[in-house]
């Protein structure tokens, strides 16, 4: 009876760590079914915010409760790159900043140190 015991406890230990795990990683195809613009008409908005440039990166994210097309521009002449947010439920522009290469590579270093965090938590489980 206490083996049972065990193994029920241990089998409920299992399935609660896989809900979670599944709950906290939302796919890009979850992103794209809730999105209710395309990529294509979001790189669209955000061309016509930067006409001279040229999208370099375009990611869909879900940053600060909302779904976005993020979008990195670069345009002659400059180092900078104008990121663009537009989102992607109604199709509005939502963010629009200047990056400086210092502040690219600040970013880039975030995102691998985020990058490496969910990998050493998914070692975990």
């Amino acid at each position: 009876m206490k083996k049972l015991h065990i193994i029920a406890l241990i089998v409920l230990a299992i399935n609660i760590i896989t809900l979670k795990m599944y709950s906290q990683d939302t796919t890009q195809e979850q992103l794209k079914a809730r999105a209710k613009i395309t990529e294509v008409q979001a790189r669209g908005i955000a061309s016509a915010k930067v006409p001279s440039g040229v999208i370099k990166t375009a990611e869909l994210e879900e940053e600060n409760g909302k779904l976005i097309y993020s979008f990195d521009i670069s345009s002659p002449g400059t180092t900078n790159i104008t990121e663009i947010a537009v989102d992607a439920i109604t199709g509005a522009v939502v963010g629009d900043s200047i990056e400086t290469p210092k502040d690219q590579a600040k970013e880039v270093k975030e995102d691998m140190a985020a990058e490496e965090k969910v990998k050493a938590q998914s070692k975990k489980y």
